[in-house]
C-alpha cells in the first residue's frame, strides 16, 4: 500500500504543480487513497521531495528530477555568488575571495557547484574563501569563469 501510494505521489508531483500538502492529499484521495496529512508529510520526507520555484510560486518536485531541481538549485547557487561575492584576487595557485560576512561557506559551495576542472578545493572561513588551483597559470582563467557566471546571471 505504501509503495503504491508513494508511486502515485511521484506521478502526481510530475504531472501537477502541487504547492501544499493539503493539495497533495486531495489529489491522492481522488486517486483512491484515503490517507491523512501526517502520512502525506511522512511520504514527502521519505521520498525526499523538495519545494522549488516555478512561474506560479513554489511546488513540490522529485529531488532526482534534474530538469526541475537541478535548474532551480543552480539558479540559487548563482544568486549566492552574485549577491555575496565582494572581491577576488590571486597569489600563485591560491584565489582569495572576500564575501559578505557569514557567506564564505555558501560562496564556496556555489563555486564547487560550478565544477571548474582547475579547482582542487575550497576552504571557507566567515568572510574569506581560499581556492586551491591546480596550476598558478590557471588562476586568471578560473577568476574569469566565476566572473562570467556572475555577469550572465539573471
Amino acid at each position: 500500500m505504501k509503495r503504491n501510494r508513494q508511486e502515485v505521489i511521484k506521478n502526481i508531483i510530475s504531472t501537477h504543480n502541487v504547492e501544499t500538502q493539503e493539495e497533495l492529499l486531495t489529489l491522492l484521495n481522488k486517486e483512491g487513497f484515503n490517507t491523512t496529512q501526517a502520512t502525506v508529510s511522512r511520504d514527502i520526507r521519505e521520498l525526499n521531495l523538495k519545494k522549488i520555484s516555478y512561474e506560479g510560486g513554489k511546488k513540490y518536485a522529485i529531488k532526482n528530477n534534474p530538469k526541475d531541481v537541478e535548474a532551480n538549485d543552480d539558479a540559487s547557487y548563482i544568486q549566492v555568488l552574485k549577491n555575496s561575492l565582494i572581491s577576488m584576487e590571486h597569489s600563485e595557485n591560491i584565489i582569495v575571495i572576500k564575501t559578505v560576512a557569514g557567506m564564505a561557506m555558501a560562496v564556496g559551495a556555489s563555486v564547487d557547484r560550478l565544477n571548474i576542472r582547475e579547482i582542487m578545493g575550497c576552504i571557507a572561513g566567515d568572510d574569506t574563501l581560499f581556492i586551491a588551483i591546480r596550476d598558478k597559470n590557471m588562476a586568471e582563467k578560473v577568476i574569469g569563469e566565476i566572473n562570467d557566471v556572475i555577469k550572465f546571471a539573471h
